[in-house]
């Protein structure tokens, strides 16, 4: 019998590997086209006010079965208070700006570049598009590159209002807590909208580590925290204008 050249079978099988190799780049790249399209998409469904979105760490638990409490409320169904203590305590210019601080980025990045202790310059739009469709750890920096865009393109296309909304009903307050009602009734037994102002001041004050922090038993520092909080909340005035 005439000898089998194995050339031909062994070309057709690189050729095969090789659009294999294409075809998986293809659907990653596909997919990456997706996920980085989607925040944008979402964006304009997040404008309707019968839509309740879910952060990504409320996605989380439910993965890990943990489950979550949220019940969403309207920005009138929370107390002013609240409200005042959130805007003066995280975000004193949210009424102004267009999603970012620009003059508290520019300290922070002087800061960095002299080789100072940086503080945080996330505003509260920056915050709602991390809790929606960012992670928060690691690559916190590789974040905030992509945070920031995210945060000026969803300012101009959600009213200040619904950016307010949402991030009380998604921002995290408690293990698994999640929202201004579900905290309200989980640390003081009551309604987000019958927070008196001292109780507004240390749900804000847990903001940066609602983990630790536990605002029905405040440690000593969380109290002082919230003393300066209530104070400014009181003087909110012009600061507030756009929830009014």
């Amino acid at each position: 019998m005439p000898a089998v050249d194995p050339e031909p079978d062994m070309a057709a099988g690189r050729v095969r590997a090789g659009q294999g190799r294409r075809g998986w780049v293809r659907r990653i790249v596909v997919g990456l086209v997706v996920l980085a399209a989607l925040p944008f998409v979402l964006t304009f469904l997040y404008i309707l006010p019968f839509v309740h979105p879910v952060s990504t760490l409320m996605l989380k638990d439910l993965a890990t079965l943990q489950g979550y409490d949220r019940q969403w409320v309207s920005l009138e169904e929370v107390a002013p208070p609240l409200l005042h203590s959130i805007v003066m305590s995280e975000d004193g210019q949210f009424c102004s700006h267009y999603g970012v601080d620009l003059r508290e980025l520019s300290a922070v990045l002087t800061d960095a570049m002299e080789g100072e202790l940086t503080r945080g310059a996330s505003t509260i739009t920056m915050q709602t598009v991390k809790n929606l469709f960012l992670w928060h750890r690691p690559l916190g920096s590789v974040r905030k590159v992509i945070e920031l865009p995210l945060a000026v393109y969803f300012d101009l296309v959600v009213p200040k209002h619904r950016i307010m909304e949402i991030y009380i009903n998604i921002a995290e307050l408690g293990p698994n807590i999640y929202g201004a009602e579900a905290a309200a009734q989980h640390h003081f037994g009551k309604s987000a909208k019958n927070l008196s102002r001292r109780e507004a001041a240390l749900l804000t004050a847990a903001l940066p580590n609602p983990i630790l922090r536990n605002p029905a038993k405040p440690s000593a520092s969380m109290r002082r925290i919230a003393n300066i909080i209530e104070r400014r909340a009181r003087n909110a005035g012009d600061y507030v204008r756009c929830l009014q």
